[in-house]
């Protein structure tokens, strides 16, 4: 069924477990999150980019709301990173039940004007609102911040951000990054910033940048062909402990893209005359699905639904 993110979030938050938001680009990722969801009773988010939008059209958004709409748990449909008001419209018109309005790169004041002219017009269509203050570190579609320039998010600017917003989820930087490399190591957590603004924020908050990156994952692209340089990702005890502190929403991307690409990668390299997608497809989709259900039993959202 379909519902809104805080629908979905604000319960998360208050029972203290994370629910997952899985990108998406493609049929057979939209069915490997949607069918783990339903398998093991989770409720999910299926998140877009404006990459992903741009690159599957309105095709790919009128499909993953009508699968959405015909799943036997509870999804939003959330347009991840919006860089603009136009983009949130946009997203908006296709009946997305979630949409982020990400001027985190802006100065605070901007931050906040961008923000609240999104939550009035996507709370005038009865659509939730994603924020973010605070920078990550990382690529993520239209916005680069090199690692000197992530900035942590402020607990008290965050209780004056939300205030002043009427935003209905925060994503919050406390140390992740996105893509795959997130240094080497142990990425560094920020648990206590991030106690401090679930106290001063009782809203619902979001993780970014949390993908796993496990390294039989990399090893396994590796083995079949891929090329991928030295990938870690943050640590299941502290994405554990960041829930418990209050963070509700969990972005996964990477870990879906490694195991997909792996995949087709073994499939292929077996099979060098296979030419039916349809044989190295179905074992990538069956691949995601497992990494969503791993994710899924992490933030403890398993029969949740």
């Amino acid at each position: 069924m379909l519902v809104t993110g805080l629908e979905i979030l604000r319960k998360a938050r208050a029972e203290g477990y994370g629910v997952g938001a899985f990108n998406t680009n493609n049929m057979e990722f939209t069915q490997a999150i949607l069918e783990a969801a339903e398998e093991i009773k989770s409720p999910v988010i299926l998140a877009l980019s404006e990459g992903a939008m741009k690159y599957g059209g309105r095709a790919l958004t009128r499909m993953v709301v009508a699968l959405a709409q015909e799943a036997r748990v509870p999804v939003a449909v959330h347009l991840d990173h919006g860089s603009s008001y136009e983009s949130v419209l946009k997203a908006l018109r296709e009946g997305f039940t979630s949409v982020m309005i990400d001027k985190s790169h802006e100065d605070f004041e901007t931050n906040v004007r961008e923000t609240k002219r999104v939550v009035e017009a996507a709370h005038a269509v009865g659509v939730t609102v994603e924020a973010e203050l605070g920078r990550l570190a990382g690529i993520e579609e239209h916005v680069a911040v090199d690692e000197k320039d992530a900035l942590l998010t402020n607990p008290e600017e965050a209780r004056i951000f939300m205030e002043r917003t009427g935003a209905d989820y925060l994503a919050v930087a406390i140390g992740t990054s996105h893509g795959a490399y997130k240094g080497k190591g142990r990425p560094f957590i920020d648990h206590p910033r991030l106690a401090r603004i679930a106290e001063l924020v009782p809203a619902p908050l979001v993780l970014h940048g949390a993908s796993a990156v496990p390294q039989e994952l990399v090893e396994r692209f590796r083995a079949a062909g891929g090329e991928i340089g030295e990938a870690s990702g943050i640590h299941p005890e502290d994405i554990k402990k960041a829930i418990s502190l209050g963070i509700a929403k969990i972005n996964t991307d990477t870990d879906l893209r490694l195991a997909f690409t792996a995949l087709v990668r073994e499939t292929l390299g077996k099979n060098p005359k296979e030419f039916d997608p349809r044989k190295y497809l179905g074992p990538a989709r069956e691949a995601v699905k497992e990494v969503v259900k791993s994710r899924m039993e992490l933030f403890g959202s398993v029969g949740r639904a």
